[in-house]
């Protein structure tokens, strides 16, 4: 069977011939950096990532998704006091820097194969009077019995202060480790950051966003990511034009799906997805 798999591993070279894979932005963090962070992510189930964002790039965020936000959310998940921005990618190029942060690329490299993808990003406004969220894990959904590794991870980044009366994202601390065990509602401790920073936290680790027992909203963002070889909540080969995929980043484009994952995972009619971003050639007239 090992031979077969490398024999199969070994295809990749055709389709990715003319697309190879290159390293993420991450390796751009120091080692020690990256490796701290892991160490305390796979410790407590989370890390939090403090400044990442200048007072200058929050400005522009907000500009960008504020005129965006007018549903609230459609059940008790999304939140009836929530409003949501989905397709985010498509409507601005502000928040990019959430998807594809070195810090958070770096972290990601060390734990999920090359070519991971990015299963979602969204804008999530948190108004007063807001209930806690249901807790729960963001990659419960994909049927593997626990305990096992995380095939996911997802980020949120306060756009505003994450306070304990503003509806700060509740975690459940070292909860990624539990096998079939419920949590309880007395477990959940919320993330306190400043604006600019970032929870990063395991697909397997309990949360909800909390109650906003304030008189003001919380604006913030979430990206999460997963294993290349599993499918993404949001479907972006079909959500993103190819205007968007052309305009972002190498690194988001190729957690957008314009990757391969060995062998032959992603491919388009046989080739590499990054083909159908190549100018049309003129047919010949007959």
């Amino acid at each position: 069977m090992g031979a077969e798999v490398s024999s199969l591993v070994n295809l990749a070279g055709d389709l990715a011939g003319t697309y190879r894979w290159t390293p993420s932005s991450g390796g751009s963090v120091d080692a020690a950096t990256a490796d701290a962070d892991l160490a305390a992510l796979q410790r407590d189930g989370y890390v939090i990532l403090p400044d990442l964002l200048t007072a200058a790039e929050l400005s522009e965020i907000r500009e960008a998704v504020v005129p965006l936000l007018n549903p609230h959310g459609r059940n008790h998940f999304e939140g009836h006091a929530t409003q949501r921005v989905y397709s985010v990618l498509n409507k601005t190029r502000a928040c990019d820097r959430i998807a594809d942060h070195p810090r958070v690329l770096a972290l990601l490299d060390r734990l999920f194969l090359p070519n991971y993808l990015l299963s979602m990003l969204q804008v999530i406004n948190i108004l007063p009077g807001e209930q806690a969220q249901m807790l729960h894990t963001d990659d419960g959904f994909y049927p593997i019995p626990r305990p096992r590794a995380a095939l996911g991870a997802a980020t949120i980044w306060a756009i505003d202060d994450f306070t304990a009366e503003n509806g700060a994202t509740d975690i459940i601390a070292h909860s990624h480790l539990w096998g079939d065990r419920a949590p309880s509602e007395a477990e959940r401790a919320p993330v306190v950051m400043a604006a600019g920073s970032c929870v990063f936290f395991l697909g397997t680790l309990w949360h909800g966003g909390g109650a906003n027992r304030s008189d003001t909203a919380r604006l913030a963002l979430t990206a999460q990511y997963c294993e290349p070889w599993l499918r993404p909540q949001e479907a972006f080969t079909l959500s993103m034009t190819r205007d968007t995929v052309r305009a972002v980043s190498e690194d988001i484009r190729r957690m957008l799906g314009y990757s391969i994952h060995p062998p032959f995972i992603g491919q388009v009619d046989g080739m590499h997805p990054k083909r159908l971003l190549e100018p049309e050639r003129p047919r010949c007239s007959e």
